[in-house]
């Protein structure tokens, strides 16, 4: 039987990655919420050298809004937007204890109603900590890597997701998003794309659509 573009894609790509996971470190559920918060135009590497610290000196979620202001921003401020980033995991963990009793949620309408939490968050939140597919988590590698690969032509992140549970099979949702970030650190980068070595390289519909795109986009 001769396999989809889709299923090629996802096929090869888990011959070269495996089963991933989420880059990002964390003990507690919380700590995975505020870890993608963090990640918001800020790298997994990142997060992952400043959470270490932040996670010890925050050790409980009630700490995260009864703490001082500037003790939080400081303590992430290399993660770029950090006033704002500081103004949503305050509120996120006040609503989190006071209405979720310290537990998240587990539907995508609660989550999204929280500070700091859109689809992508939303969606890191119910694969990675319950197990439930609900999307597809779009990131800057997922756009832009979805574009090159002619899977969609959304421009915003809702629109792109929309339009990729059209065409990608439910049983892959929950690893598409996770393979094409692996692919798009290690060879279809942003500023000069690895082609040569690429999985994709001899079904890639748009290298040069890949070019194109990569001047006006920059992964974080």
């Amino acid at each position: 039987m001769t396999l989809s573009f889709v299923d090629q894609i996802y096929k090869r790509l888990k011959t070269e990655f495996g089963s991933p996971r989420t880059p990002l470190r964390y003990t507690y559920p919380h700590e995975l919420a505020i870890a993608v918060i963090l990640s918001a135009q800020c790298t997994d590497e990142q997060v992952n050298r400043v959470t270490p610290l932040l996670f010890q000196r925050f050790s409980k979620i009630e700490d995260f809004y009864q703490a001082p202001v500037q003790e939080l921003e400081g303590l992430i401020y290399s993660t770029g937007f950090y006033k704002n980033k500081t103004r949503h995991i305050r509120k996120f963990c006040k609503i989190l204890v006071e209405t979720f009793n310290g537990t998240l949620p587990k539907t995508m309408r609660e989550l999204v109603s929280m500070p700091g939490v859109g689809r992508k968050t939303a969606n890191v939140i119910l694969q990675e900590h319950y197990g439930i597919v609900e999307g597809i988590v779009v990131d800057t590698h997922v756009t832009r890597i979805s574009h090159v690969l002619g899977l969609t032509k959304g421009k915003n992140a809702e629109k792109i997701e929309a339009s990729l549970k059209t065409v990608i099979p439910h049983k892959y949702w929950r690893e598409w998003s996770l393979l094409l970030i692996f692919l798009g650190r290690k060879y279809c980068k942003a500023r000069q794309p690895l082609c040569k070595g690429c999985p994709l390289l001899d079904i890639c519909p748009s290298l040069e659509a890949a070019k194109a795109f990569s001047h006006s986009h920059h992964d974080t």
